[in-house]
């Protein structure tokens, strides 16, 4: 069996996204073209000028690492563009295109001097186009936390997936998916740091709920902290902050429809949020760090009026 047997085939989102990129008509034409005589026309395939080729603005990944594109780009300079690249027609601008996944590959074909890269040209709404760009960095292992959780919220948010849909889509657990979402909620500062490599996501997830994230990663960077070790400094941080407030009373269990509830809000709003309730009544506590967050909290709940579980 080979290893295209054996992945496993992903439902909901995942068969749509297969539909839209045309998963069957790029192996096709990627093999054609891998099988071709030196300047034989390419079956499913158009050579287009790199110039001719435009990123899109809206693409979700945000960052390019530097060695990465200069590796590829040294091995497009000796084999060439081995995997086509996904465009689509400009709108009002003839023979020019707007990349839809492929964009790295632009960009080191470029460095190498490549004129033409092997185009696969497709008829996308901007939705489409998105929603592919989104799920296709999502699938790199290459791409960032930070910019992986922004990806992940748009698939959430902006097209209104459940983070279960997302899962099966990717190939990914349901927990990760909600533990990256939860990144998001950590103050800016923390989140450069994440970006820049200086803490990994381990890092981050262990200071998520401490009482000063940014303090906790400063130490983190400058004393060269395992995640292990961040994690114990959180409890530390933690256990601090609860005996200058003295003992905390003790918190009832909660049910599991309550911590998924919370788990989904939280993921929603990309905040720590908290349920509490005894009979029909009770609170949902928001916490926030900083004015921006509350102001996005504020534009989130007067946007469409609701937040649906």
């Amino acid at each position: 069996m080979s290893k295209d047997e054996e992945r496993p085939r992903t439902r909901g989102l995942g068969r749509g996204l297969s539909a839209l990129l045309g998963e069957g008509e790029a192996v096709d034409a990627a093999r054609d073209y891998d099988a071709a005589e030196p300047g034989a026309p390419a079956g499913g395939l158009r050579m287009v000028p790199i110039e001719y080729l435009e990123p899109n603005p809206d693409q979700p990944r945000r960052s390019f690492g530097e060695a990465e594109l200069a590796e590829l780009a040294e091995s497009i300079a000796e084999k060439g563009v081995l995997q086509p690249i996904l465009v689509r027609p400009l709108a009002g601008a003839d023979e020019r295109y707007q990349i839809v996944a492929g964009e790295r590959r632009w960009r080191a074909a470029q460095r190498a001097r490549i004129h033409e890269a092997p185009c696969i040209i497709r008829e996308l709404t901007d939705r489409e186009t998105l929603e592919i760009a989104i799920v296709e960095n999502v699938q790199r292992s290459d791409l960032n936390p930070v910019d992986e959780a922004r990806a992940l919220r748009q698939l959430v948010e902006t097209f209104g997936h459940t983070q279960e849909e997302v899962a099966q889509a990717l190939g990914k657990s349901r927990a990760h998916i909600a533990n990256t979402l939860r990144l998001l909620a950590l103050p800016q500062s923390v989140l450069t740091r994440l970006e820049a490599g200086e803490i990994s996501a381990g890092h981050a997830r262990a200071i998520h709920s401490a009482p000063d994230p940014d303090a906790l990663a400063g130490q983190i960077v400058r004393d060269g902290l395992s995640v292990r070790a961040a994690e114990a400094l959180a409890r530390s941080a933690a256990g601090r902050t609860e005996k200058k407030g003295g003992a905390a009373p003790p918190t009832p269990q909660k049910d599991a429809d309550t911590r998924a509830l919370e788990t989904d809000l939280s993921t929603r709003l990309g905040l720590d949020v908290e349920i509490l309730h005894s009979g029909e009544r009770g609170e949902v506590r928001v916490r926030f760090r900083s004015l921006e967050q509350l102001d996005d909290i504020c534009r989130r709940l007067t946007q469409d009026g609701n937040i649906n579980h």
